[in-house]
């Protein structure tokens, strides 16, 4: 019989993004007992939205994957990739061959706006132009042809304002990142030369970072123009802006745009504010954007005024926040979009703690926080599980579960295959230090040589 208080506490962690490894980190850094962390991911690349959300041209950013690839090089943890939930394994076949299985699978679909004319081809997630750029495999390098002079962008987030910096550069401008190769042909050929960005708040209300927002103003290829009438501050917006440091950074270079008149680069912006949209106008595809003016109620909810505009724009990006899917065998609060859950325990129907089953990240919270937040919610849910769970000795292995299905999991050693094939193709290109695989078949091209 096995000795049960000489097993290592095995863990597996579905998703490789930035909560998934911190949790493994935790779970490393916690125990006081061994510990072996299998992190899974159906990609076969790890760091999730440091590596497919954060954009090509924020090097700073996305060097976090130097510190998370530290926890994936521990002897305790095992980075196991091109493993599906649900297509290839089940929730309960995790279950029986780990002591804890966690969930941090992010949130990477977005909100729809609701409204009509939002499924005409033209009208696109921001997810989906995000995923483009930064090389998914799951987005076809010709996803996009941006033959459309006019582009509106819904949102007044970090994401709307990366989405918008991309467009507005040259393709030049990010020749030194790492963006795929047949994505930079197709931004060179970009036609795209106004952008509208639409908030239905003020600049008061948006959700930018000061440092991001400024990044707009210093664009050598656009000018950026808004209107006085839309940027004005009640009383209201004003005492937000003296009570919240970033509120008044945003209000500050905001009405520094307004003080410079359009020098005739390029590209335009038109950053606009206090309008919703309420419908996508078009004959078989996006032509227009209506628009509602807005304003707030005495309550703080936004509410529509009856005065309309019309913008003719060819691609409406829709940037309005992410939210989570369901994973198989896993409750989900469709309400929240979030798995239910008590400091990281997952709850079931009856609202009891399911054995065995935590929640990590986004899909623990919602879409919250900044990359660094996800180290803290990690750490919770590292702590309610190591107070409840125990090694349970002998059980079925993941692996021996992949050789009766002839899966053959992409390892830690096939990653680096794939860097390395990244950083030759950057060289070859003349393009900084890496350049990302476009496609599955560029990917798996560069693990076979390892096989």
């Amino acid at each position: 019989m096995t000795d049960v208080a000489n097993q290592p506490l095995r863990v597996a962690v579905v998703g490789s993004g930035p909560a998934g490894i911190y949790t493994a980190e935790a779970l490393i850094k916690q125990s006081q007992d061994p510990v072996e962390v299998d992190v899974l991911d159906r990609l076969p690349t790890p760091y999730g939205l440091v590596r497919y959300g954060v954009a090509p041209d924020h090097t700073s950013i996305k060097s976090i994957a130097n510190y998370l690839r530290r926890v994936l090089e521990d002897p305790a943890v095992r980075f196991v990739g091109g493993i599906e939930l649900g297509a290839d394994v089940t929730a309960e076949e995790l279950a029986e061959r780990y002591d804890a299985v966690v969930y941090a699978t992010g949130a990477m679909v977005d909100r729809h706006l609701g409204i009509p004319g939002e499924d005409l081809p033209g009208s696109v997630a921001a997810t989906d132009f995000v995923n483009w750029y930064c090389g998914h495999p799951d987005m076809p390098a010709d996803r996009f042809r941006l033959d459309q002079e006019a582009v509106a962008v819904i949102g007044v987030g970090n994401v709307a304002v990366d989405v918008v910096r991309i467009l507005a550069k040259t393709a030049d401008e990010l020749r030194e990142t790492d963006v795929p190769e047949p994505v930079l042909e197709r931004l060179a050929a970009s036609r795209v030369r106004h952008i509208h960005m639409i908030g239905r708040r003020g600049p008061a209300q948006a959700k930018f970072t000061t440092k991001e927002l400024r990044e707009l103003g210093e664009l050598p290829s656009a000018d950026v123009v808004v209107r006085p009438d839309e940027i004005d501050l009640d009383a209201a917006a004003r005492a937000l802006a003296e009570a919240n440091r970033q509120i008044r950074g945003n209000v500050q270079a905001i009405h520094g745009w307004a003080s410079r008149p359009p020098e005739g680069r390029l590209r335009r912006l038109d950053v606009r504010f206090w309008l919703r949209p309420v419908e996508i106008l078009g004959e078989g595809r996006v032509e227009a954007l209506r628009l509602e003016r807005t304003r707030l109620d005495e309550t703080g909810r936004v509410v529509g005024t009856g005065e309309f505009e019309t913008l003719e724009v060819g691609m409406v990006l829709r940037s309005v926040g992410y939210r989570s899917v369901p994973l198989p065998g896993v409750p989900f609060d469709e309400r929240t979009s979030t798995v239910p859950n008590s400091e990281g325990r997952v709850l079931g129907a009856d609202g009891e703690p399911v054995p065995g089953q935590y929640v990590a990240g986004w899909l623990k919270r919602g879409p919250t926080g900044v990359i660094g937040t996800n180290k803290s919610d990690a750490a919770e849910t590292v702590r309610s599980l190591l107070a409840d769970v125990t090694p349970r000795g002998d059980r079925p292995t993941l692996d021996d579960l992949c050789a009766e299905r002839g899966l053959t999991p992409v390892t830690y050693a096939d990653w680096l295959a794939i860097e390395k094939a990244e950083a030759a193709l950057a060289q070859s290109l003349g393009r900084g230090e890496r350049v990302k695989l476009a496609g599955p078949e560029a990917l798996r091209a560069a693990i076979s040589p390892q096989r």
